[in-house]
């Protein structure tokens, strides 16, 4: 059973809490047969013509039959893919058989959310209390994002996709930043969906390095006091990449009911949606009830 919770953020002090209507789903035990991916084949991503995003993308009366107004679609949609391991659990698998199962959904999702026209895309992959984890995990978890960024994100510059990654990148394996800086550089030039993916990544973190480049350009004379102002602060932010920083929703899987030190500053005032089930169970049914649920919000913005 699907059931979302819909947060909506706002200065009044009535509850912000809005349950959705609940839908029966069918939730498959057996594992579906996804597990086979090859984490070895790391070739060297070739530098081709950037693609035309049009060619997949669906059309207004496409949207429409599936109950969606082309005018009330988001433009950005950030993810929390938690419930990764629980769902392996439970079903007596691995953990990384749990995380490749993730990938599987997170790619599904990338396609989907290319097709519907929205403008960018942010999952949120790797924290910066994640390093936390056993060893073992953490490793498992570096080469899965290394393979993520030379298989998958491949075939989505082939469908014009742009890949960015946010977060600080100098801890992570030298091997993983080098695939980083391919997949950014051979899909820059891409126009369709931004994707972002988020990797030792922490909204804190990310709210005290745009203000320590603020504070040291006061400091050097390169700009005034009076000049700090919210669209200084954002292109200072990890999200200057994208046109579209803030998110219109966001969307954690797994039940739990909170952002995580996730785009702190970008998430003021977006849509919260949060779904029960694990993210490996998620289906593009869900994704199509989400939106419609959010296009029957009236978004004034605190007004």
């Amino acid at each position: 059973m699907l059931s979302l919770r819909l947060a909506v953020p706002s200065p009044s002090p009535i509850n912000p809490l809005f349950p959705l209507k609940q839908h029966k789903i069918s939730r498959s035990i057996a594992p579906r047969k996804i597990f086979g991916i090859n984490l070895h084949s790391h070739s060297k991503t070739p530098k081709l013509p950037t693609s035309n995003p049009n060619d997949d993308v669906i059309e207004g009366r496409e949207l429409e039959i599936r109950g969606l107004l082309p005018e009330l679609m988001p433009k950005h949609i950030a993810v929390i893919a938690d419930g990764n391991r629980r769902w392996a659990s439970e079903r007596g698998l691995l953990g990384k058989q749990g995380h490749r199962a993730g990938r599987r959904v997170m790619k599904e999702v990338v396609l989907l959310c290319s097709e519907l026209g929205l403008e960018a895309l942010t999952f949120f992959l790797f924290s910066t209390e994640n390093w936390f984890r056993p060893k073992e995990q953490v490793d498992f978890l570096m080469a899965e994002f290394e393979d993520m960024m030379v298989s998958d994100v491949e075939e989505y510059r082939r469908k014009g996709i742009r890949t960015s990654v946010l977060g600080d990148t100098s801890r992570l394996p030298k091997s993983l930043q080098k695939a980083i800086t391919v997949a950014e550089e051979t899909s820059k030039g891409n126009t369709g969906l931004h994707l972002m993916i988020s990797l030792n990544y922490s909204g804190k973190h990310d709210i005290l390095q745009a203000t320590k480049k603020i504070a040291s350009k006061v400091k050097d004379g390169m700009i005034f006091l009076e000049d700090i102002n919210e669209s200084l602060f954002l292109e200072e932010l990890n999200t200057k990449c994208t046109e579209f920083p803030n998110p219109d929703l966001l969307i954690r899987t797994g039940g739990e009911r909170r952002v995580s030190n996730f785009m702190l500053w970008q998430l003021a005032y977006t849509e919260l949606f949060f779904v029960e089930k694990y993210f490996p169970d998620f289906k593009e049914a869900d994704i199509l009830e989400i939106l419609r649920s959010f296009q029957q919000r009236h978004r004034n913005y605190g007004r």
